[in-house]
């Protein structure tokens, strides 16, 4: 009987995990929309004839500032 609980929360979790990731995959969608993102001054693009690279350094910086932020006062506000 244990064994039979173990399996259906590793179900339960499963199922979880499942909907973060299409929520998270949906997010990063609707991201991609945005003009503005990918095309910051900072972002790096390396084209070559059968070559590509992109290296979002100046969107990876603007994001991380944003979620600090929104995360910090979400904090403060919690722990008040």
């Amino acid at each position: 009987m244990i064994e039979a609980m173990g399996l259906n929360d590793l179900g339960k979790w499963m199922v979880i995990i499942g909907f973060v990731l299409a929520a998270i995959g949906g997010l990063l969608w609707l991201l991609g929309k945005i003009p503005l993102l990918g095309n910051l001054p900072g972002d790096i693009r390396i084209e070559g004839k059968n070559f590509g690279c992109f290296v979002p350094l100046g969107t990876m910086l603007l994001l991380s500032l944003l979620l600090t932020l929104i995360l910090n006062i979400v904090a403060r506000l919690f722990h008040k």
